[in-house]
């Protein structure tokens, strides 16, 4: 059964990301997969150093983020665009786990045969696009495998009904549809190890 790791790029209370990312898991686990879903704001990390990595070693909650990453076959992201780029929130807790805990650790340990879905929501008519190709980049060359299926929700301000589902049937379909589709790869991909 494929694990997957399902947060958003966001901490923002009422967070359109934070909602598409729950409707993208809930495919996930239409199709069998276990998701374990958890908010960024929970992890909160100091701004990125070599400095005060060396000083103190990688901050606890860095570690805690980075362990949850490795224990997960995949991952299921939904990022906000901050001015055509990811959100700073998102980069420094990708940037924490991407480092060494200890001499002789594997490099990259917490990405390397993962495989990931990316999906965004923003007002704007891009629908944060631009932003999911930053991400697209940044995870493939921390070694992961991101889909190409992706979704850019726009007009998020008014995507979403009260009770936080897409108002929109057909995309709420289509955004299912990639967790479903991140579940059954990464399932494929474990079947193949045995």
């Amino acid at each position: 059964m494929a694990q997957i790791l399902a947060f958003a790029g966001s901490s923002r209370e009422g967070s359109w990301n934070r909602r598409l990312v729950r409707i993208a898991a809930a495919g996930a686990e239409e199709a069998g997969a276990e998701v374990t879903l958890i908010e960024l704001a929970d992890y909160p990390l100091p701004l990125m150093s070599e400095d005060l990595e060396a000083r103190e070693g990688m901050p606890e909650r860095a570690g805690a983020f980075k362990r949850l990453l490795v224990e997960h076959d995949g991952l299921l992201i939904a990022s906000p665009e901050y001015n055509g780029s990811i959100p700073p929130l998102l980069k420094n807790a990708l940037d924490w786990a991407s480092r060494s805990e200890k001499e002789g650790e594997t490099p990259m340990i917490a990405f390397r045969g993962k495989v990931a879905a990316i999906v965004s929501a923003s007002p704007g008519n891009l629908g944060g696009l631009r932003g999911l190709l930053v991400l697209r980049m940044l995870l493939g060359n921390l070694g992961v495998l991101v889909l190409p299926d992706q979704r850019a929700v726009s007009g998020a301000d008014r995507a979403f009904s009260e009770d936080g589902s897409l108002a929109d049937p057909a995309i709420d379909r289509v955004v299912r549809r990639i967790g479903r589709k991140l579940a059954e790869t990464v399932d494929r991909l474990l079947s193949r190890e045995v």
